[in-house]
């Protein structure tokens, strides 16, 4: 592995492997009570209070078209951040961490040039699976 290899913490949202820089996140918590919050977009669940500070927390299955899913125990809520703004990010389950290297990163196919490609950075192979790198800064800002 190089040098340059970068920690990143793998989510998976509808069967597909996801990677965000360990740097961005904050904590990872279990999803537990969210505040409907009224006319807020339908991707944005609510708001949740962690460590005494009030977060937006958005689905991203909902945020990247993909079908609602009930909340288990492996649920996690993701929280990063992107200069001084926190987002809770609900993914259907987090919990391990994998450096990949920037060699190892390409950039996403030409498909996802649209909407979903303002969210993935790059695309990865690493432990013998695809996965797709997110944009941290594009979901944030998408949220907000």
């Amino acid at each position: 592995m190089a040098a340059d290899a970068t920690t990143y913490v793998l989510f998976e949202l509808a069967g597909t492997a996801y990677a965000i820089p360990s740097s961005d996140v904050q904590r990872m918590e279990m999803v537990e009570e969210i505040t409907p919050v009224p006319n807020a977009p339908a991707y944005v669940e609510g708001g949740v209070i962690t460590r005494g500070k009030v977060v937006p927390a958005v689905n991203l299955r909902m945020r990247f078209g993909f079908e609602r899913a009930e909340f288990t125990l492996a649920t996690r809520l993701i929280v990063v951040a992107q200069g001084s703004r926190l987002v809770g990010l609900i993914v259907d389950s987090a919990r391990e961490f994998v450096k990949i290297s920037a060699e190892a990163i390409q950039p996403p196919p030409e498909a996802l040039a649209g909407t979903s490609g303002r969210y993935v950075r790059g695309v990865a192979s690493a432990t013998d699976r695809l996965i797709l790198i997110l944009d941290v800064a594009g979901v944030v800002d998408a949220a907000a």
